[in-house]
């Protein structure tokens, strides 16, 4: 399936968000979500399913001073 992740096109095989996660080696990391501009919690990242075309944003916190 051709997706979007964080602006980048990218061909994955994952059906849902989780997966996605996962399959971009994600999934032990403390990160934010969103698909398509509206922000998935971390507990229905499970149930929320990928379609082609989708955009997605993976956003790592950052410390800084």
């Amino acid at each position: 399936m051709h997706i979007h992740v964080n602006g980048k096109a990218l061909d994955v095989a994952a059906a849902t968000l989780a997966a996605l996660l996962h399959e971009l080696e994600y999934e032990d990391c403390a990160v934010a979500t969103a698909l398509n501009r509206n922000f998935v919690r971390r507990r229905d990242r499970g149930k929320t399913p990928l379609k082609e075309g989708d955009a997605v944003e993976i956003l790592a916190p950052r410390q800084g001073g």
